[in-house]
């Protein structure tokens, strides 16, 4: 990894989602583009454009690696794959994630608690 890890942090929802779309292994743009409309519940979807930009810069950055097909896979399409590095990033992400999630609910129950 060329930058420390908190360097990349905090990332965009399109960039997590991406990764997280990548942790179960490796899957072409169409599929990443399912994969994120899943985890969201549809409350969130990537277009084509700021899917492959974004793949894009994760290359450059060695979070993500175009691979071959598999035998079984259609050879006509680009795989991607979350590189070690990426891995890492995502879970810090998460780890972060969850720590604000842990003091917005401490904030929101110390408000509730004031009123009433």
């Amino acid at each position: 990894m060329k930058e420390t890890l908190s360097s990349y942090l905090p990332l965009s929802p399109a960039t997590l989602h991406t990764l997280l779309a990548l942790v179960d292994g490796d899957k072409h743009g169409y599929a990443i583009m399912q994969e994120v409309a899943r985890q969201a519940d549809g409350q969130f979807k990537l277009g084509p454009g700021t899917l492959y930009d974004g793949l894009a810069r994760l290359m450059e950055k060695g979070l993500v690696l175009e691979v071959a097909a598999s035998e079984e896979a259609d050879k006509r399409r680009r795989y991607y794959r979350l590189t070690p590095p990426g891995m890492k990033v995502v879970t810090a992400e998460v780890k972060r994630l969850e720590g604000v999630l842990v003091d917005a609910k401490r904030s929101l129950h110390a408000v509730k608690v004031r009123k009433a």
